[in-house]
């Protein structure tokens, strides 16, 4: 059984910085992209970065020059450094990764449960 576990996140003032990380655990044969997504109050989950196994990185307009994605392949691990953090930034963040077990031998999407970020002074 294939899981996602985040961690990392917390309240921190305007100006602020956060890391998060997001290990994938399980039977895994393979994992494809990974990547960080949000959803504020009231608000559609939205993308805030992407990253493939080989290191291409894709990022929302709105977190451009603030967050970095990163990953270690070797411990099917994705973090997303997050500074210059501003109160628009508040959301539960998830973790999603397309994973291929080893059985079934088949690509699924998975998310994490979120971790909650709160910006505010």
């Amino acid at each position: 059984q294939v899981q996602l576990v985040e961690s990392g996140g917390d309240l921190v003032q305007p100006g602020g910085s956060l890391r998060l990380s997001c290990a994938a655990s399980g039977s895994i044969f393979r994992v494809n992209d990974m990547g960080w997504y949000r959803q504020a109050p009231g608000k559609q989950r939205e993308l805030v970065a992407t990253i493939t196994d080989d290191g291409i990185t894709n990022y929302a307009d709105s977190v451009k020059a603030r967050f970095t994605i990163a990953r270690d392949n070797a411990k099917n691990t994705v973090y997303l450094q997050m500074n210059s953090l501003q109160p628009e930034d508040t959301a539960v963040y998830y973790c999603n990764a397309e994973i291929l077990p080893y059985f079934p031998r088949i690509r699924y999407n998975y998310w994490g449960q979120g971790t909650q970020v709160t910006v505010s002074s």
